[in-house]
């Protein structure tokens, strides 16, 4: 058997892709957008490094003794393994707090520390120089919070006492954190290729000797934004988008494949079984998944039983107007006799006629009596009442036929049913078995069924018939009055409470073995 998957699983794997795309996207630009902020926190750690030791070297150059200059710093930074090395690892998140923009530094209530400003003028054409090539914001202050130096020339001699970067900085601590930015035209150092960005990463660096702190290196710059950070990779970009979309293609490609073909030919074959076109109506040939290659198996199966139907169907009405249309036209014309000639009639010759018609009207009661049973059996419920089957077959003793029952035989049919069923079936025995004939029916219990045989000791059924006899109509006995209806009614009716009837051949006559569901 060819395995196939179900929808369930093609649709779970479809989701699972989109998922993992979306996942996958979200994740990507989410680490862009982490990168682009630590590369600029990178950047401006390293500048700050190098500006904290030549700061650093400025001010020891001026100290007679540099173990009482300056702060005690209570935090130092963290250590990497070797003791002699005290690195600076980037660790900004694009989605860390975002503190709101400070309000512009006042002018410092107090004079700067001689030392440091003697120092920071020293580095000032450094400082500008470098502001220009990395487009950072750079400000050197002493421990007082004063700015000593800075490439925008306007904080000079104020101060950042209150900021919190500084004040932890000033405990020996290297400070990264995100501020809001507010455009502001004369922030020309700032602004540049990352101008639209609503972010700002501030770095504050303390320089520190001697477990004090000498002073403190601050650098702020914008980040590029992720949409310019894009448009610069757009190469790069371009052809991962062109592999996704490839992807995705290969999705809806696969997809088609496996359901959307199958579901078109499902549709053909659909109106291929409205049309009544039966080599259409046959399953498709490759339905890929379960669920469509069994619904294709049982719209075949749908088609082949409608069409059976509709065989039957045609061929009973047939039947049925065949078997109406001969004794309605016997009558028609013995009542077209006696209208026109009854005086020229004898008595005997008019009973005759009566005799005749009579015969026919009660022919074709038992043919309407047996249709309505036929027609009740195919509808019959499968939820059936249980009979008392050992009683019934009692029922058929009479002076022909000889009744073997085992006791308390009770099965899932109703008691009518059974009843009709095998009267039918000795009423054949009696009808062509012979005037001499025995019948005898012989009930017992096998299990999780009730069998019962009729059987005769008559001449038994041809070879030829043997095929045809449960067929509607088909009788032997048409001459004396039989309908034809009689086994297929059984049939019928057994069927539809999942009983049976076949035809068995024993040495001598007929026999019938009817099985049903013990109660």
């Amino acid at each position: 058997m060819t395995w196939r998957p179900r929808l369930w699983m093609v649709l779970a794997a479809v989701a699972v892709v989109a998922m993992v795309a979306a996942i996958g996207g979200l994740s990507i630009v989410r680490f862009y957008d982490d990168q682009l902020v630590r590369q600029t926190e990178g950047e401006l750690l390293a500048q700050g490094a190098v500006l904290s030791e030549v700061f650093a070297l400025q001010i020891a150059q001026r100290l007679e003794d540099e173990n009482t200059y300056g702060v005690v710093a209570t935090v130092q930074r963290p250590r990497a393994a070797d003791p002699t090395l005290t690195p600076l690892v980037p660790m900004l998140r694009a989605n860390d707090p975002v503190l709101p923009s400070p309000p512009p530094a006042p002018p410092a209530t107090q004079a700067p520390d001689p030392i440091a400003k003697d120092a920071a003028l020293a580095m000032g054409s450094l400082v500008e120089e470098v502001s220009k090539t990395t487009l950072a914001g750079l400000r050197l202050v002493d421990v007082n919070g004063v700015v000593l130096t800075s490439s925008q020339e306007d904080v000079v001699g104020h101060s950042v006492e209150s900021r919190v970067e500084f004040q932890r900085a000033l405990t020996g601590e290297a400070v990264s954190l995100l501020r809001e930015r507010t455009p502001d035209p004369k922030d020309s150092a700032l602004e540049g290729l990352s101008r639209s960005n609503a972010i700002r990463v501030v770095v504050a660096l303390p320089v520190v000797r001697h477990g004090r702190v000498w002073g403190v290196v601050m650098l702020l710059r914008t980040p590029m934004t992720l949409a310019k950070a894009v448009y610069g990779d757009r190469k790069s970009l371009g052809a991962t988008t062109a592999v996704l979309l490839a992807v995705i293609a290969l999705v809806v490609l696969g997809l088609s494949i496996v359901v959307v073909r199958p579901v078109r030919a499902l549709v053909k074959q659909t109106r291929a079984i409205a049309s009544g076109d039966v080599d259409g109506s046959r399953p498709i040939p490759s339905p890929r998944v379960a669920e469509l290659a069994e619904l294709s198996v049982s719209l075949a199966s749908m088609a082949a039983l409608l069409d059976q139907r509709a065989k039957y169907i045609q061929g009973f009405t047939s039947s049925v107007s065949h078997e109406f249309k001969t004794p309605l036209a016997a009558m028609h014309g013995a009542i077209e006799l006696l209208t026109d000639d009854h005086d020229a009639l004898s008595p005997e010759q008019r009973m005759k006629f009566l005799t005749n018609i009579r015969a026919d009207v009660d022919r074709l009661t038992r043919l309407v009596e047996r249709l309505l049973l036929l027609a009740r059996a195919d509808v019959a419920s499968a939820n059936a009442e249980i009979a008392d089957v050992t009683s019934i077959v009692r029922q058929l003793e009479q002076p022909r036929v000889r009744i073997t029952s085992d006791e308390a035989l009770r099965a899932k049919i109703p008691a009518d049913a059974l009843k009709a069923t095998l009267g039918h079936l000795v009423e054949n025995g009696l009808k062509h078995a012979g005037p001499t004939a025995t019948i005898d029916v012989k009930a017992t219990r096998a299990g999780e069924r009730i069998v019962i045989d009729v059987s005769d000791d008559g001449p038994g059924i041809s070879e030829a018939n043997e095929t045809r006899i449960f067929e509607p109509f088909f009788t032997t006995a048409r001459a004396t009055g039989g309908t034809g209806l009689g086994l297929s009614i059984a049939a019928a009716l057994l069927k539809a409470f999942s009983g049976s009837v076949t035809l068995a051949r024993p040495a001598r006559g007929a026999q019938f073995h009817v099985e049903v569901r013990a109660a």
